[in-house]
């Protein structure tokens, strides 16, 4: 697929995607989330991208929201196909088995805080901002913004937020846990490329297991999770970095992981 809408690059295997469209504070409209998904099977399919990152262009916005244009036209069961379509895209960023890394430049509202919070970390620049405004407009989140951010920052600050339809600061944002770290707005990309260096070094492997006993777990019951996560363990031990990585470590010297 060709994209408008967003930029791809790739470098020492880390992906980079940035959404493209800073002329409406990079809006999410259909074009957007079918060249997302796109992107994403890419990510997934190919081998030799350990890591993705996501970003928004210009200086204001990662993602400003949902593209009003698009809303005002739906019918109840186009809506409803809408959502659950781009609920399954989020969904893909969550699960595709390799670490994503959101790098929140600016405002992250609606849709633009769901898709942050399918990401598997959060940095955000110290003038970021978040929030689920959908109430403002008399709807509800339709990408999985009254489901994830409970799962973040517990069900009493998340309906807060989705009720009330405020935006968060990044300083209160990192406080509730809904981001990993708050960076000035100026060392925000360096500090990503620096963490995203470091998630590549790492086994595929196991980040893959890592992210899937957590992704499948979070939801049950505790027991469920542990017995998936001494599966999962059994199953990284047939790894060969897991022999390179033990081996590494009784002789004193770094691991050299080759991803099998």
């Amino acid at each position: 697929m060709d994209y408008n809408n967003i930029l791809f690059d790739l470098s020492n295997r880390i992906a980079t995607l940035t959404f493209n469209r800073p002329n409406v504070l990079n809006a999410l409209d259909g074009q957007t989330m079918e060249e997302l998904s796109d992107a994403l099977e890419r990510v997934r399919q190919d081998p030799d991208i350990k890591v993705l990152i996501l970003t928004g262009a210009g200086e204001k916005a990662f993602v400003a929201g949902a593209d009003i244009n698009m809303l005002v036209r739906q019918t109840p069961m186009s809506a409803r196909a809408t959502s659950r379509s781009g609920q399954e895209i989020l969904n893909a960023l969550e699960t595709m088995g390799k670490p994503s890394i959101a790098a929140v430049n600016g405002f992250a509202l609606g849709g633009g805080c769901e898709v942050a919070m399918a990401c598997t970390i959060r940095y955000a620049a110290d003038t970021a901002r978040f929030g689920q405004p959908e109430i403002n407009l008399g709807i509800i989140p339709g990408y999985g913004g009254t489901q994830r951010l409970a799962r973040l920052v517990g069900l009493g600050r998340s309906l807060e937020i989705n009720l009330t339809g405020d935006m968060v600061l990044a300083e209160e944002a990192w406080r509730m846990g809904l981001v990993n770290k708050v960076v000035p707005a100026d060392s925000l990309m360096e500090e990503v490329n620096a963490l995203a260096a470091k998630l590549a070094q790492k086994s595929a492997p196991a980040m893959e297991l890592i992210l899937r006993a957590a992704n499948r777990g979070i939801g049950g019951p505790l027991e469920a999770g542990l017995e998936l996560e001494a599966d999962l363990f059994g199953i990284c031990m047939t790894s060969e970095d897991s022999r390179e990585g033990l081996s590494a470590f009784i002789e004193k010297r770094e691991a050299k992981f080759e991803d099998r």
